[in-house]
């Protein structure tokens, strides 16, 4: 009779200890009183690091702010790029990712992704002199078409594996991007529509023709390491949250819907 409870026993103990490392994630955070958000700063309307100000801007940082607030910590954001994003995440470089990142099957192989909070798409950005001349993929899969991108994203990748014939230039700093199309020195830009519509909408050189008919449908979510399972629930229960009582869309009438 011993015997046959000892593995009941032991097994309940293993999922105790199981469930009790693996929920840390939250009370350290809580601990520590601070929630550290990685961000590229890079990516309008999204997250944007203003150096006049010394400080970020944004869709995702207001967010991140709403997130850091629910859980009674101040937020710290923690500089990354889309080059070292995943690397820099599983490195535990900080709690969690907002940043405008796609959700995909490829980034929920090696990390968590909480559930969507925008969608979203790949669509193209160039000059408004152009909007005639770029009206599918293989009118820019083209050699004589600049296509301009930012290293080591979901954008670079979807070049090279759709328009291989095309002329793709990298460019490291991809807010400057859309000015480099208006200026001459690109033609398009492979993004995603909710960038494509802000630069159109801030600049009368520049058009996102194909924003209602993307190349792509998906959605934008929170990246995290695996071992941070609790503040994944945490956080796909904030953003129903966000979503129900319509923060979410307030957020979208500020920094993404103007003039569409």
């Amino acid at each position: 009779m011993k015997k046959i409870l000892l593995i009941p026993i032991f097994f309940l103990i293993f999922l105790l200890f199981f469930f009790n490392i693996s929920s840390n994630d939250l009370k350290e955070i809580k601990t520590r009183g601070v929630l550290l958000v990685g961000t590229t700063g890079d990516y309008h309307p999204m997250t944007y690091y203003d150096k006049n100000t010394n400080s970020y801007i944004g869709f995702d940082i207001d967010l991140s702010k709403d997130l850091a607030k629910s859980l009674g910590v101040t937020v710290k954001f923690v500089p990354t790029t889309w080059s070292t994003l995943m690397e820099d995440t599983l490195n535990k470089k900080f709690d969690i990712a907002i940043s405008g990142i796609t959700i995909t099957d490829e980034r929920k192989k090696q990390a968590l992704m909480s559930k969507k909070y925008l969608s979203n798409g790949k669509t193209i950005l160039c000059r408004k002199a152009d909007i005639n001349k770029y009206t599918n993929l293989d009118s820019i899969n083209n050699a004589n078409v600049r296509v301009i991108e930012n290293p080591g994203g979901l954008n670079e990748k979807f070049v090279r594996e759709n328009l291989p014939k095309a002329n793709l230039i990298i460019h490291d700093v991809n807010f400057e991007i859309p000015n480099m199309i208006a200026n001459g020195k690109a033609d398009v830009m492979i993004t995603e529509i909710i960038e494509a519509k802000y630069y159109s909408n801030i600049n009368k050189n520049l058009a996102a023709p194909l924003a209602n008919a993307p190349f792509t449908n998906g959605g934008i979510g929170m990246m995290m390491p695996k071992e941070n399972k609790q503040l994944l629930r945490y956080a796909n229960k904030f953003i129903e949250q966000e979503t129900n009582n319509e923060r979410i869309k307030e957020l979208k009438s500020k920094y993404i819907l103007v003039n569409n």
